[in-house]
């Protein structure tokens, strides 16, 4: 009987053990809290599963291959609703953390300092509310922080200034306001990062900050210690003399502010009914119309009208295949580009100019601000942002002799080209295909923040049928195939244009090179050539000394799938561009680790 009790015991034991060895680890369990909060319409999520012993093969999770444990959730462009859940906090070896392009709500939980590993996180493209976590700033090894576009608001931590590793800030068309601390990392960022908060002010976004008077914020200088302690023979009597003349001088003073409060006020309300959000001024005797988009052209229309009618020769910087490109100086030194629309174009101008008021809507950190249209007596005009690096083109291509783009920054011209063109294929209502993507087409600012110029030009110049054109409105050896025989533009044949301007980047050749001639026409089949022949080496631009050759063989890889031949077959615009985030800007995990083992 004993025996049997004996062999019983050990059987349930083995049972115990084995039960115990398959119970999901913690951060599996961290994990399905997490899952708890969202709302899964897709059932992406559905192999998360609390059967499982570990949760490093569920969708979107990498984990670190020592010790199992969560080092990366990348779940963007999965239509998640629901909130991040404070649970986050629990993963405390947590490096990446991609979420973007979902519908998630709520707050950024404060939770999420103590995963205090992170080096990545994307949040943007959301409609999450609240502010920033204030102990951002203890996560010392954060290199990328995306948190545009979405509900935020309130200030900018100070702590994120102690983020030394920080790379890439993004806090673009939030609600933020007040100033933006001036020291550490938050001083080596832009206006580009802030862009589309109105109620921020500091030197990254070139507004000085003003007080509650409408004065700019100055502080004064501190007193001494010394003088501010009072001497001991001080008297009631002066004492009370002083408090008078204080009390009557801040009376006086608080009279005067009213005053010129009030004076503020109405020279405010006089400039906001000068400047509405879209205003039109019309000039019935000379027929010139001046349009300006969301005050973004806060100018007086004669000083405008004045500087568009007498741009010559002396102000042309480029021309395009849809007009003459003029350089136009305010009197305050303000910088704009006027392109001269040389197409005539039937129909309506009513017509017209709502469709530009559309495009004249758009904005986005990585497109080009349309500001305005004119339409003089002999010429159409629309009035953008004048960006000082010129084109991708001009780079790569004419300035031959100096100093050429480093890898570095080839990458980050294919990413915000990217981020560009995905934000006109999927989030404008109605979508825009660009038709006409080349290098010409992306304009560098003094970053060389790369923004695509010249977005739905094609449809409203050339497309007089609202489906279809026979016009083919784009540039040889950009054109995907079946483009070229129908005619019929898509977002695919944006993507494959996408590609071509990828293998541009890489080979620093232009899409039709005579080098080309021999070997495939164009760089796709040139690139096929020399790939078949196992010659990467001779892809690379050897003006380029720095390309690593496992990225350029990632960035290969995917301009190969956005140049295929079949547009079926070619992944969307939010596919390349979380390509782009996830192969390239930010290191695989498994990779990752290997080559920052000193921060495991």
């Amino acid at each position: 009987m004993s025996v049997f009790v004996l062999g019983f015991s050990v059987i349930h034991l083995v049972t115990l053990f084995s039960s115990c060895s398959l119970a999901l680890n913690e951060d599996g369990l961290t994990l399905l809290e997490i899952k708890s909060t969202l709302n899964d319409s897709r059932n992406v999520l559905g192999n998360w599963l609390d059967t499982d012993e570990s949760p490093c093969k569920w969708t979107g999770i990498s984990c670190h291959p020592n010790d199992q444990r969560v080092s990366s959730i990348n779940l963007p462009y999965m239509q998640l609703g629901g909130i991040i859940s404070p649970s986050i906090g629990k993963l405390s070896r947590l490096q990446r953390l991609a979420l973007h392009q979902n519908s998630l709500h709520g707050i950024i939980p404060n939770e999420i300092t103590n995963c205090t590993e992170l080096r990545a996180v994307y949040l943007r493209a959301n409609y999450l509310q609240g502010g920033i976590p204030s102990d951002i700033g203890n996560l010392s090894h954060l290199t990328i922080l995306d948190l545009s576009s979405n509900m935020l608001k309130g200030a900018i931590p100070s702590s994120i200034g102690r983020l030394t590793h920080l790379r890439h800030l993004n806090f673009s068309t939030n609600f933020f306001s007040g100033e933006i601390p001036d020291f550490g990392a938050l001083s080596t960022f832009g206006n580009d990062s802030f862009i589309g908060n109105l109620d921020l002010c500091g030197r990254q976004v070139h507004k000085p900050c003003r007080t509650s008077m409408g004065f700019p914020a100055v502080l004064p200088h501190a007193a001494s210690d010394e003088a501010a302690v009072p001497t001991k023979r001080s008297s009631h009597y002066i004492k009370g003399v002083l408090i008078g003349i204080m009390a009557t001088m801040a009376l006086t003073l608080a009279v005067l502010l009213a005053f010129l409060w009030i004076c503020l006020l109405s020279k405010k309300e006089r400039a906001a009914k000068k400047y509405t959000e879209v205003k039109k001024q019309v000039d019935q005797e000379a027929s010139t119309k001046l349009i300006t988009f969301h005050g973004d052209l806060p100018y007086p229309s004669c000083e405008i009208i004045e500087k568009l009618e007498s741009l010559d020769e002396e102000d042309v910087v480029g021309s395009g295949g849809f007009g003459t490109v003029y350089r136009m100086v305010m009197n305050d030194c303000g910088t704009f580009a006027v392109k001269r629309i040389d197409r005539s174009r039937e129909g309506s101008d009513q017509v017209f100019e709502r469709e530009l008021e559309i495009l004249g809507s758009i904005k986005h950190i990585n497109l080009v601000n349309l500001r305005g249209y004119c339409r003089l007596p002999m010429a159409k005009l629309l009035i953008y942002d004048y960006l000082a690096m010129g084109s991708l083109d001009d780079i790569l291509h004419e300035h031959v002799q100096e100093q050429p783009l480093n890898w570095s920054a080839r990458l980050s011209i294919a990413l915000g080209s990217a981020r560009g063109l995905a934000y006109l294929h999927h989030d404008c209502s109605p979508k825009i295909v660009h038709r006409d993507i080349k290098s010409s087409n992306i304009l560098l600012d003094e970053n060389l923040e790369p923004h695509v110029s010249d977005f739905g030009l094609a449809k409203l110049l050339v497309d007089e049928d609202a489906h279809v054109t026979t016009v083919v409105a784009g540039t040889f050896g950009y054109l995907a195939p079946e483009y070229l025989q129908s005619g019929r533009a898509t977002e695919k044949s944006d993507v494959y244009s996408f590609g071509v301007l990828l293998l541009e980047l890489v080979t620093g050749k232009r899409p039709t090179d005579p080098a080309f001639v021999k070997r495939g026409l164009n760089v796709v089949g040139w690139l096929n050539t020399l790939l078949r022949e196992n010659r990467l080496d001779d892809v690379v631009d050897k003006r380029c000394k720095d390309a690593d050759m496992e990225t350029v063989e990632a960035i290969l890889e995917i301009a190969a799938r956005c140049t295929d031949a079949n547009p079926d077959d070619r992944p969307t615009m939010s596919q390349v561009l979380q390509l782009l985030e996830q192969e390239v800007m930010s290191p695989c995990p498994s990779d990752f680790y290997e080559s920052h083992s000193d921060y495991s």
